[in-house]
């Protein structure tokens, strides 16, 4: 197949499925607030750190990080300014003009998805701004605004299963989605261990319940994770949004799906590679199979964290300089 039309398939899951983690993601925050006000806005700015777009935050709203990272700042930034090109808007453009480009490879029911979740998040962009200018400071109902955006990918994500054949092109969106779908779990469950939590006096509270419950509900595993473990223990969650085999969110579960539609792309069994993508995804995914929850913090939650993050994103990164970037001529001769 064209490489171009894997490229616009894998960016276009890949942006869908950023912009359901960054409303997930902003959701969290929403539902902690009410029960824990932030007024110094302590507990936002994490978000903007967490999304690896705080020099670009800082720059546009104040020089000083604790008077810029208001919760309607944070809101905004992450959701509706073009400006960020990680906002749910911004990638709802990048994912519409790609599925533009392979209109004759995905399904008509898959490009109506895609205009009616960009122009939902555009009509929503449009009465921020129209509260802004009326001064009502905030949006009269945030967080049915955050369940329409997670409803809307995923009617995307269904609607391109049961309407698109299972092929090349399929399995190159699949990946995408996963790999970003990984890398957002893990940034949910790194803000809530490694920033969130106000004082380490409060660990088992019920402030610390409340926040661990809340991580759970921006993954909608809260009733998944209850069947299974019952009662709220960091551990356990960590474990569960870690290494669940089961749960469709968590970082294996995301990794190992990767990994089999990597497979079905080159056509190698998993365990054998042809392609550097093959074997770092295959390193992941062993090390995800046999890591014991106890040594990750022993040695510590958010550094292993932050290592899967930087192995994700040298994965996208070889993903695409595999199969999407042009090779010099003298090379494809070779």
């Amino acid at each position: 197949m064209l490489s171009r039309v894997a490229d616009s398939m894998y960016w276009m899951c890949r942006y869908i499925e950023r912009a359901e983690n960054t409303a997930r993601f902003v959701a969290v925050n929403f539902i902690l607030s009410l029960d824990a006000p932030d007024p110094q806005g302590a507990q936002w700015m994490p978000l903007v750190m967490a999304s690896g777009d705080n020099a670009l935050f800082v720059k546009k709203y104040s020089a000083n990080v604790s008077t810029g990272a208001s919760q309607q700042n944070v809101i905004d930034f992450l959701m509706f300014d073009t400006d960020n090109p990680n906002s749910i808007l911004s990638c709802l453009i990048a994912a519409r003009e790609n599925a533009r480009s392979i209109r004759e490879v995905i399904s008509s029911e898959m490009w109506e998805q895609v205009n009616k979740f960009y122009l939902l998040v555009r009509e929503l962009s449009n009465d921020a701004k129209r509260e802004a200018e009326r001064g009502v400071g905030g949006f009269t109902n945030q967080f049915e605004m955050f369940t329409q955006m997670k409803m809307a990918a995923h009617l995307f994500e269904g609607i391109m299963a049961a309407t698109m054949s299972h092929n090349e092109a399929w399995h190159f969106g699949r990946l995408g989605r996963f790999l970003e779908r990984a890398d957002k779990t893990s940034r949910i469950l790194d803000v809530k261990y490694f920033i969130l939590l106000p004082d380490l006096t409060e660990v088992g509270s019920s402030l610390d319940n409340i926040q661990w419950a809340a991580v759970l509900k921006s993954t909608s595993g809260l009733e998944m994770y209850r069947k299974r473990f019952q009662r709220i223990d960091p551990v356990c969650i960590a474990d569960f949004l870690l290494f669940d085999t089961e749960f469709p969110r968590s970082i294996r579960y995301a990794a190992s799906r990767s990994q089999r539609s990597l497979a079905s792309i080159t056509g190698n069994p998993i365990g054998r590679f042809d392609t550097q993508p093959e074997k770092k995804i295959g390193k992941l995914c062993s090390e995800l199979e046999f890591t014991d929850i106890g040594d990750i913090f022993n040695g510590g939650l958010h550094e292993f964290l932050d290592e899967v993050q930087r192995k994700l994103n040298d994965i996208g990164s070889s993903v695409v300089e595999t199969f999407f970037a042009l090779q010099p001529l003298e090379e494809l001769e070779a």
